[in-house]
């Protein structure tokens, strides 16, 4: 077993994604910041529809040693 981060993607309260891996915390933080960028012409995060709001964060966990990580 080896320490590794999964990310975690929500996008309007549900949970979307949760395979994907990372052997380092910096990466995984910089995947969340990117998948949970928003364009277009809502002024604030208010105005965003909630089933658009997303959140994503990097969840330490272990896995097996073979388990593919990125």
């Amino acid at each position: 077993m080896i320490h590794a981060f999964l990310l975690i993607v929500i996008l309007g309260g549900k949970v979307q994604s949760q395979d994907m891996y990372f052997r380092s915390v910096t990466d995984c933080n910089y995947f969340a910041s990117q998948v949970t960028k928003r364009y277009g012409n809502y002024g604030s995060i208010s105005g965003v529809p909630t089933k658009h709001k997303a959140t994503a964060y990097c969840k330490p966990v272990k896995v097996t040693a073979s388990q593919e990580l990125y």
